[in-house]
């Protein structure tokens, strides 16, 4: 048997959508049954407010509703990790400070988008995070998104703070990953489902995942044959899913068609999102469909 990792924040961690009502309020209810559905499903950590869940346009009082009620739902059969993600340090901290008082084991934080700090600047706003809650931290590092990726010097100063202890990785580069996890200590989880595959070969713990709403028992299945060594088997299946993860995030708006798939499947009732997001292209929704019946989805 293969050395596994720790796993502080698990193995399989849905980035959840946010359910919406056609009001566009938040719909908590659909938001339970499907965190409830997921676990049982074979994941052992739930993301919530991250940016599938569309973060940038929650409030913190619906972020923090929205895990109150999941954690009550789920009690201690998942880890909820919560995002923390700004680029105004005072209300990341904030945001912090409202998802340990309403429960969550762990937090996600992005770096700062736009404003574009420097790396001293970086390393001084997940400090300043870090020491907001007694919560443990994985980093998000997704350059694509943010115009601010974590150099070297700042992953080695961040990982030495006791709360730091992993990295989301949506860089795409999995070598520079798999390095950077050694040497840090850090322990790293595929931000990117193209990659899971090639994250987990490389030493990764486990993968924060958009296609696990609808993948779920496969990628369980998935870290299970990694871990008892199945390596050739794992391959195949993950070979398997690449429509599927094509159809969803292909186009970039895994959130918007997460959503969709989710309602095809009638298991939120609407694929309401807010603005500026807006319902795929006709032609997505189209292929999406097709996706799904050729596995069995709908």
């Amino acid at each position: 048997m293969s050395h596994i990792p720790a796993r502080i924040f698990g193995s399989l961690a849905p980035a959840l959508v946010t359910p919406f009502h056609k009001d566009g309020s938040i719909d908590v209810d659909s938001a339970v049954a499907l965190a409830v559905r997921l676990v049982e499903d074979g994941c052992d950590s739930l993301v919530l407010s991250g940016t599938t869940g569309e973060s940038p346009t929650t409030h913190q009082p619906e972020k923090n509703e929205l895990t109150r009620a999941i954690v009550e739902a789920i009690h201690d059969r998942a880890r909820i990790i919560c995002g923390a993600g700004s680029n105004d340090t005072a209300h990341a901290v904030r945001i912090a400070e409202g998802a340990q008082e309403s429960g969550a084991h762990g937090l996600l934080v992005v770096s700062p988008y736009y404003n574009r700090p420097s790396q001293r600047g970086l390393c001084a706003h997940v400090q300043a995070i870090a020491e907001s809650s007694d919560l443990p931290i994985m980093l998000y590092d997704i350059p694509g998104r943010t115009g601010l990726a974590f150099s070297d010097d700042t992953l080695d100063i961040l990982a030495a703070h006791p709360r730091i202890v992993a990295v989301k990785d949506a860089t795409g580069n999995v070598e520079q990953g798999v390095e950077r996890c050694h040497r840090t200590g850090l322990e790293y989880y595929s931000g990117d489902d193209a990659l899971n595959f090639a994250w987990m070969t490389g030493g990764a713990s486990g993968f924060i995942s958009v296609v696990a709403h609808v993948a779920a028992r496969q990628y369980r299945q998935m870290i299970d044959l990694l871990d008892a060594d199945q390596v050739w088997e794992a391959r195949e299946l993950s070979h398997s899913l690449r429509p599927l993860v094509a159809a969803i995030m292909g186009s970039g708006q895994g959130a918007v068609l997460i959503k969709w798939a989710l309602y095809m499947q009638g298991i939120i009732s609407t694929p309401t999102v807010r603005l500026p997001l807006v319902e795929p292209e006709k032609e997505e929704m189209t292929r999406l469909e097709k996706v799904l019946r050729s596995y069995d989805l709908l």
